[in-house]
């Protein structure tokens, strides 16, 4: 999308946007001024057209791919790129059961012992050669839905090793989600006012807040029957 081409096919799109919606689109040609002290530095043909096409569009694009290869360091992207191969509607291309155990080698060497992945290469193979074959499965578009179908079909058991990878792929970046909202809730909780919070209670309090959409699910009142089944008690919750 930095290319030439790709700026001429998004500008073609904006004008289209542009006329159906009836917004007047500036004369491209036209010399911009930069706002503040910036337009005194400002080449002498600082065009709109220059303007749009540099300093916001391919600027936003450049933000974006340092956010990605930020997000996305060389581990990860040699899991995904290489476990994408596993997902159906590929057609395998590029599918190679001993690059998929190398990697499980390199990065998961204490989930798997060796003779488990000798086990993974096989099972590899033959869920190739059944997932050709099914026609369902011809369908699955990504690591997900294989997850679930594999799950809901039965054939978790048969691929017991298959679909351990797959989980390990689909919790790898949800990890580094987690890690990002405890430090986040960190900033909220343990305020000013609470720094001499001790580390059980910040814990427990954090855990609470982390995991909010599961704690919705509990009452007060389940809480209370937790508390008195615990132990005996000399004055009534």
């Amino acid at each position: 999308m930095r290319s030439d081409d790709g700026w001429e096919a998004f500008f073609d799109r904006v004008v289209e946007f542009c006329v159906n919606h009836f917004i007047d689109i500036p004369g491209l040609g036209e010399t911009y001024i930069m706002r503040g002290g910036r337009a005194r530095r400002q080449p002498d043909r600082f065009t709109k057209e220059h303007y749009f096409r540099v300093e916001v569009f391919r600027a936003t694009l450049d933000t974006q791919l340092h956010e990605l290869e930020f997000r996305f360091n060389d581990k990860v992207l040699d899991l995904l790129t290489t476990s994408a191969t596993l997902i159906p509607k590929n057609k395998f291309r590029s599918f190679k059961a001993d690059d998929i155990c190398e990697l499980v080698k390199k990065y998961y060497p204490t989930d798997f012992t060796q003779q488990e992945i000798y086990g993974l290469e096989q099972q590899l193979k033959h869920f190739v050669v059944d997932a050709s074959n099914d026609k369902e499965l011809k369908n699955v578009s990504t690591l997900t839905n294989l997850c679930r179908y594999l799950f809901e079909t039965g054939r978790h058991s048969i691929y017991n090793l298959v679909d351990r990878l797959l989980r390990l792929l689909l919790t790898l970046l949800v990890s580094t989600t987690s890690a990002e909202r405890e430090f986040s809730t960190l900033k909220i909780i343990k305020t000013r006012l609470r720094n001499t919070m001790e580390d059980d209670y910040l814990a427990n309090s954090l855990l609470v807040n982390i995991e909010s959409e599961i704690v919705e699910k509990y009452s007060y009142e389940d809480v209370l029957v937790h508390f008195k089944g615990v132990k005996k008690r000399r004055a009534g919750l």
